[in-house]
This record gives structure tokens, C-alpha cells and sequence, in this order.
């Protein structure tokens, strides 16, 4: 699944960056910026909240799988082949997200903002224009239910099971859950910012975090292919998966930061 450090603090800070990293999936993004389009113009405080209360539902189905398997799954060890086989389809999902979102920053009008692209929105039907707190936290819920959100909790309850105790299991699910929620809160609040102004700054900040989306989707499934290939490579990210979750959340940053520094430079030249 991932390689873990041996150092309690360094893991608990790997899984907390592993939630902010799953916090900016494209597909959390896409389903954040529906629900908070949808609930705007009638519910524009509901809407500030709509990437908390998805993360909440999201993460409350990760502890309790978490906890779940660690208790049932005492003894069982998981195939090699369910980590290789996991990890292609991950980057398979990778690649299509990023090539969607690259597609939807070009393909964007220039009086448009740009709309984040995900997968699993389009299969939670009505659920996507959920108007209560606990629709919407059913949404996250509902998206807890996949491959690669189930592997991480199963990560979390392997830890458990070799510690001897389905709290460390929960712990480590909660401290999952905080990272993505602070990601996911975020985004609802952006998204919410960026529909309230509809200017060019909010063009121009919308179209960097899709190029941001894109990039970094494709640069993660670019270095997880040559890693499952090139042996060597994957020896030296042995411990590094801290570094590079640091360093994929520190590019999300400053494209924020950059998109509405653009936008506000573009106001301020005289037109």
C-alpha cells in the first residue's frame, strides 16, 4: 500500500498527509464544486460547509471500516497481488482524471470558470444536489465506497492488527479524516469565494487550479508507473512518501495563492 515509517510521530504525519492528498482527489473536487453550485443561490451558508460535511460522511465510513477489519482481519494478510494490482488501477484513474481536467481548462469559454472534472460524481444521481447537512455527509459516505478509499483503510486496520488494538486502528483513521477534512473544507470555502465574485479573478484562479489538478494527477500516476517498473526507483522512495505528499500539498498551495494573485493583477491593470 504505502511505505510506513517506523517512527509513530512520522506515521501519524504520513496518514494525516495522506488524508489532505485524498482530501484533492479530483474527484472530492468535482462533487465539492456540484454540491456547492447547487446549494448557493438558495443556501449560501449550507453551501461554505459543503466540503466539511461531504469530508465528515467520507471519513466516518473510512474509521469505521478501519475499525471493522481490524477486528475481524486478526491473522489475515493481504495478497501481494492486491497491492499491484490497486496500485494500476489507480493510475489508470490518475491518468483519465488528469487528461479530463487538462481537457476541461482548455475546452473552458473565456467568460467561464473552469469546473473541476471527477468520475464517481455521476453516480450518485440526485445525491449530487443534496440541500440538507446530512445529504450531503451521505454523498462522502457513498464515495468512501471505493478501491482506493477501502485500501487505505485497510492500511489503517493492518497497523491496528499488528499492534494488537482496533484503537490504533480508529486512531489513525481519525487523523486520516482530519487531513482530509481540512482539504475538503477548504475547497468548499474556495469554491463557494469563487462563485460569489464570478470575475476574472475567479476565472483566472479556477483555470491554475485545474492546470494544478491536472499536473499533479498526472505527475503521480507518472512517478507510481516507474516505480511498479523500474525496481531501482522504487527502492530509493523507500521512506519518502512523506516528502512527496509535503511536496504535492505545498504545490496545491501556491497554486491557490498564484491563481488569485493573477486574477487580482489582471483587475488591476486598466482595461
Amino acid at each position: 500500500m504505502h511505505d510506513l515509517p517506523s517512527d509513530s510521530l512520522a506515521f501519524a504525519l504520513l496518514v494525516f498527509m495522506l488524508g489532505l492528498k485524498h482530501g484533492f482527489d479530483a474527484d472530492h473536487l468535482a462533487t465539492i464544486d456540484g454540491l456547492t453550485r447547487y446549494n448557493a443561490p438558495l443556501r449560501p451558508r449550507l453551501a461554505r460547509f459543503c466540503g466539511s460535511l461531504f469530508s465528515i460522511g467520507h471519513g466516518a465510513v473510512v474509521v469505521a471500516i478501519a475499525i471493522g477489519a481490524s477486528l475481524l482481519s486478526r491473522g489475515w494478510v493481504a495478497p501481494e497481488w492486491l497491492e499491484s494490482t490497486g496500485t494500476w488501477i489507480s493510475i489508470s484513474f490518475l491518468v483519465l482524471l488528469g487528461v479530463l481536467n487538462l481537457r476541461a481548462v482548455y475546452a473552458a469559454q473565456p467568460h467561464e470558470m473552469v469546473r473541476p472534472v471527477g468520475l464517481k460524481g455521476r453516480w450518485t444521481g440526485r445525491l449530487g444536489r443534496a440541500a440538507h447537512p446530512w445529504g450531503i455527509a451521505l454523498v462522502g459516505a457513498l464515495f468512501a465506497l471505493s478501491f482506493d478509499t477501502v485500501s487505505q483503510a485497510a492500511l489503517f486496520a493492518m497497523a491496528g492488527v499488528q499492534a494488537g488494538s482496533w484503537g490504533l486502528a480508529a486512531g489513525l483513521g481519525l487523523t486520516f479524516m482530519g487531513g482530509m477534512l481540512l482539504a475538503d473544507g477548504m475547497n468548499g470555502l474556495w469554491i463557494a469565494r469563487l462563485i460569489a465574485r464570478a470575475d476574472s479573478t475567479a476565472r483566472i484562479a479556477s483555470r491554475v487550479m485545474g492546470l494544478a489538478v491536472a499536473g499533479i494527477s498526472l505527475l503521480v500516476a507518472a512517478w507510481s508507473m516507474m516505480r511498479m517498473l523500474a525496481p531501482s526507483l522504487d527502492a530509493w522512495g523507500e521512506g519518502k512518501a512523506l516528502y512527496l505528499g509535503l511536496s504535492v500539498m505545498a504545490v496545491i498551495f501556491a497554486s491557490f495563492f498564484i491563481g488569485l494573485r493573477l486574477g487580482r493583477a489582471v483587475v488591476e491593470v486598466p482595461g
